[in-house]
């Protein structure tokens, strides 16, 4: 074990005194580095955004942008951070640093005002500006109301404005943001950030940080941490912390022991099976989003829907589905895609159907020392498959209720149905009578309005500041009717 160390702007900085439950956000703050701020201390505004060298969808490194108000800085021993201070060119003593193109568009363009979020916002478009994959449609630097721009979400640059979905501002107006960063050209051959992306992001590191009498544990492999779990049956695990962390900030959470399990390559991996696709828990969203690139076309609706692009560049399926959460986005889904889970503890594994997972409130089958290892989703996939989250925004937002859909339909008749639920009961639940109702009847109006009555009175709908149980129950029939609205014309085709 080495002393824990983060490199913060290419500089070498030990992580002690701090607690490991310090997050990211103090430990920079307490370091001079307080361009990255606190709003909402949840990973709803964005203000706390920071740069992590991470391992590469196209290529060897990805600049990821995550929330440092949530994750723990032990829990970047040995990573590599940029912050917004990183971002410009230092010049000769005596002169201003040179400003980083996403920084000069903010200023140029009106992107800034109050500048409490601008941070934030800079090393989000930062993130999107060293994507590897993105494609300019045009060599303009054009507004974004010119005959150049794409849509209203895609810049002529390839800029995916879903990169700032959790950047908030309050002052400013998102206008000149926009602009800002459909403005921004490509990196040039010089910028030592692109050319950081064509090498390997730093290798995971064994780490046991403690401080006053708290530890944080990071081994490197499974067995080690399978091990580990079952002698210390008090630890916490995380992952991207994007729970834990908010625990941390909100309701002043203390543990004795944490232990990560994000960089385990056990954990890591994504396969496609003849028969089946496996999914590791520890796998990032916008990992599995980008690599799968729409083959799982459920979870291709899921993803946009699933918090704001900060929190998927941390968040991964396993916690989610550990939480136990009825309201959170991917059971429903993986539900209807009739996943299942390899869990796995010191003894060896065991797969269990997701639908036998959950078994009350927050809880479920998983044994004391046992971790979700991977999610497997059989194949073939269903061809006609829908999510469809009710909540009170657009995006970045806590469903009220989650529905997803999976149908086989074949010469206009429902040969197979899948459907998954969110926020309609103590547990997600798959919607069994109404699968019943729909089987073997014609993907009809009069099927579907039959079936959505029984699809009201799934679940024990509750009311609460989100939505009324009666409000949830009509979604429910509403979200059967809408897919049939949707499908109708492609499946009479």
């Amino acid at each position: 074990m080495t002393e824990a160390r983060i490199k913060v702007n290419g500089k070498e900085t030990p992580i002690s005194p701090a607690a490991p439950h310090t997050t990211v956000l103090d430990f920079l703050r307490e370091r001079g580095l307080t361009g990255t701020k606190e709003g909402c201390a949840e990973g709803e505004c964005g203000a706390c955004s920071v740069l992590v060298a991470r391992p590469g969808v196209n290529k060897p490194t990805d600049w990821v942008a995550v929330n440092a108000c949530l994750v723990p800085a032990a829990a970047l021993d040995g990573q590599e951070v940029i912050t917004s201070e990183g971002l410009a060119t230092v010049g000769e003593p005596g002169t201003p640093p040179t400003l980083h193109p996403v920084q000069e568009e903010m200023a140029v363009r009106g992107g800034s005002q109050c500048g409490y979020c601008t941070p934030g916002f800079v090393c989000s478009m930062a993130s999107e500006y060293y994507r590897p994959d993105r494609c300019a449609h045009s060599d303009s630097h054009a507004d974004s109301d010119s005959a150049d721009s794409t849509d209203h979400e895609h810049g002529p640059n390839g800029f995916d404005l879903h990169a700032l979905s959790g950047n908030l501002c309050r002052c400013t107006g998102y206008r000149p943001i926009r602009d800002a960063a459909f403005a921004v050209g490509e990196p040039t051959d010089e910028d030592p950030l692109a050319q950081r992306r064509e090498q390997a992001p730093p290798a995971p590191v064994a780490t046991e940080y403690t401080q006053d009498d708290s530890t944080f544990l990071r081994k490197e492999t499974l067995a080690e941490t399978l091990r580990l779990l079952r002698e210390r049956p008090d630890a916490v695990v995380v992952a991207g912390s994007t729970d834990y962390g908010v625990e941390v900030n909100i309701r002043s959470r203390r543990e004795g022991c944490v232990v990560a399990i994000d960089r385990l390559p056990e954990l890591r991996e994504l396969r496609v099976e003849s028969d089946h696709i496996e999914i590791g828990a520890a796998l990032t969203l916008t990992e599995i989003e980008r690599r799968l690139d729409g083959d799982v076309p459920l979870l291709a609706e899921l993803f946009p829907q699933f918090a704001s692009r900060l929190i998927r560049n941390s968040g991964t399926l396993g916690g989610n589905l550990g939480t136990g959460s009825p309201i959170g986005d991917s059971p429903p889904v993986l539900l209807a895609l009739e996943a299942s889970l390899v869990l796995a503890d010191a003894d060896g594994e065991r797969v269990v159907p997701l639908a036998e997972y959950f078994t009350g409130y927050r809880q479920s089958v998983r044994r004391p020392g046992e971790l979700i290892r991977a999610v497997r989703i059989p194949l073939p996939l269903s061809p006609v498959a829908a999510f469809h989250k009710i909540a009170k925004r657009r995006f970045d937002d806590i469903s009220s209720v989650a529905v997803a859909f999976a149908l086989d339909i074949e010469d206009g008749v429902v040969r197979k149905a899948r459907i998954g639920l969110g926020g309609v009961a103590a547990t997600p639940i798959r919607a069994l009578a109404t699968e019943a109702a729909l089987e073997g009847k014609p993907w009809s109006a009069e099927t579907v309005e039959a079936a959505a009555r029984v699809l009201r009175g799934e679940g024990t709908p509750m009311d609460d500041h989100r939505a009324s149980s009666l409000y949830r129950s009509a979604m429910l029939g509403q979200s059967l009717k809408k897919l049939h609205a949707q499908t109708t014309e492609a499946v009479s085709s």
